[in-house]
């Protein structure tokens, strides 16, 4: 109960900075078909807490230690009387699901599916003002690792979920909420793993993931990005060989040096540029609420004679457009030496490397061979590529429900296909005919969402309370008779 003091202060501030964000619309209530509203108001209380909770268990990735925090939320819904399953990936690491059943026989083509992961990625402790794993609340903030990847998420859908149960909603299909293990690093316990082994608990026709947000822009909602296709990754070992020897004799073919120019190379190296149909209409729809530099730019892409010109300006304006126009190449990790008076006779780097649907690994191979041309550089593409899948439709009834719905809660604001520049578990999902969208629903700056993986993750009270709201809203519209 102590928390609930810092929680209205914080909240209280978020409403003052942030009159866009207001949760007003908190106090009105999603009328429940044949059922009661939904008390919003205490139902996102209740989502910051399982929020601060989970981010509380350590689930960084690797070892994982998800178990720990799926029986939390199976106890969550048990006391909510709705059934939910742990299942036990691999020792330490599970998931959980649960089933909100329209009818006496389930139809998996209608079925919504609500997923989100419980594994985080790690933190360098020295780096952070606060305990990563305390969720600290902090200027009206919440601090933790996984408070937006995708600890928020999950206490989102939890919401979402234990709300229409609540309620009382007479349902039109299935609703099944999975918080799943092993996304960060898609091993053995992964969502691959999960739809191997247990697909006929989790088998949808729709579904709704991370990858896409709602963006903030001068204290407003500038657009609702729904990611609709993401981009494929690969990792490339680049590896440089020479002669080994003594430091206090210089070597021409010193495998670090040739190393280093190489990575210098490939990771400035600017692939061509190319303009998806997804894409484009990502930016068309941009274009309205961009300033007129901008929109200038974004209009000149259906021209003929400047379309060239205008993505090769719209890349260098920002660092995510230039990743969704072109195949990147990041310099992750470098690998060289055994002692500090021995020249090595090899030296390697990871590449980490993110391909547009259709683009060929191969291609990209090629482009940096001849950037580097050293016939002492080898790259070799290592086997832990992510899937190329199909994009989800924009036609869809549940794409057409966060349409009509977004606009109604962010005046002003269009909702944009969006290709993600990361990969989530919705490839997988969308391998298995899966209309599959990435949806965070808080209300975040770029600011906000540069600290996802990064030091100080962090995010809004004001905007998680919004982003319940949101989705609760969406899924009652989408899922209700």
């Amino acid at each position: 109960m102590a928390r609930r003091i810092p929680y209205v202060l914080g909240l209280l501030a978020g409403m003052i900075l942030m009159p866009a964000l207001r949760p007003a619309a908190l106090k009105s209530q999603t009328p429940a078909a044949g059922g009661a509203p939904a008390d919003m108001l205490q139902l996102t209380a209740e989502a910051q807490t399982w929020l601060t909770d989970l981010i509380r268990i350590n689930t960084t990735n690797p070892p994982g230690n998800e178990l720990e925090a799926a029986k939390y939320i199976q106890n969550v819904l048990q006391k909510e009387n709705i059934p939910a399953e742990v299942l036990e990936m691999m020792p330490g690491r599970g998931i959980v699901v649960a089933r909100l059943q329209a009818g006496p026989l389930p139809d998996s083509s209608k079925a919504l599916l609500l997923l989100a992961h419980l594994d985080v990625v790690g933190v360098d402790r020295a780096k952070w003002s606060v305990d990563p794993f305390a969720a600290t609340e902090k200027g009206d903030y919440i601090y933790g690792r996984g408070a937006i990847d995708d600890k928020g998420m999950v206490a989102a859908n939890l919401a979402a979920f234990i709300g229409l149960k609540r309620s009382g909603t007479r349902l039109s299909r299935d609703v099944i909420f999975l918080a799943d293990d092993d996304e960060e690093q898609g091993g053995d316990a992964s969502i691959r793993a999960v739809i191997e082994r247990y697909w006929d608990k989790i088998a949808c026709g729709f579904a709704l993931n991370e990858g896409g947000n709602v963006i903030v822009k001068n204290g407003k909602v500038q657009y609702v990005a729904i990611q609709t296709s993401e981009k494929v990754a690969y990792n490339v070992t680049v590896t440089a060989t020479g002669t080994s020897g003594h430091a206090s004799v210089p070597q021409k073919d010193n495998a670090v040096v040739h190393l280093a120019a190489a990575v210098q190379k490939v990771g400035t190296l600017e692939t061509p540029l190319h303009l998806l149909t997804m894409t484009r209409r990502y930016f068309e729809q941009l274009g309205p609420v961009e300033d007129e530099d901008t929109a200038k730019w974004i209009r000149a892409l259906e021209t003929s004679d400047r379309a060239d010109l205008a993505a090769l300006r719209l890349a260098a304006m920002n660092p995510m457009w230039n990743s969704m126009l072109r195949d990147t190449i990041a310099p992750t990790q470098l690998t060289a030496g055994v002692r500090a008076n021995v020249i090595p006779s090899q030296a390697s780097a990871n590449l980490n490397i993110r391909l547009l649907p259709g683009s060929s690994i191969l291609d990209v191979i090629d482009q940096m061979q001849k950037a580097v041309n050293d016939p002492q550089i080898k790259f070799t593409v290592q086997p832990d590529a992510g899937p190329s899948a199909p994009s989800s439709s924009i036609t869809s009834e549940l794409y057409q429900t966060i349409e009509h719905l977004a606009p109604r809660e962010f005046p002003g604001a269009p909702v944009v296909p969006y290709l993600s520049t990361w990969y989530t578990d919705s490839s997988y999902l969308r391998l298995h005919n899966v209309q599959s969208y990435g949806l965070v629903p808080f209300p975040l700056t770029e600011a906000d969402l540069l600290r996802m993986h990064g030091d100080d993750e962090r995010l809004p009270i004001a905007s998680f309370r919004r982003g319940v709201d949101f989705l609760y809203k969406a899924v009652h519209e989408f899922a209700a008779k």
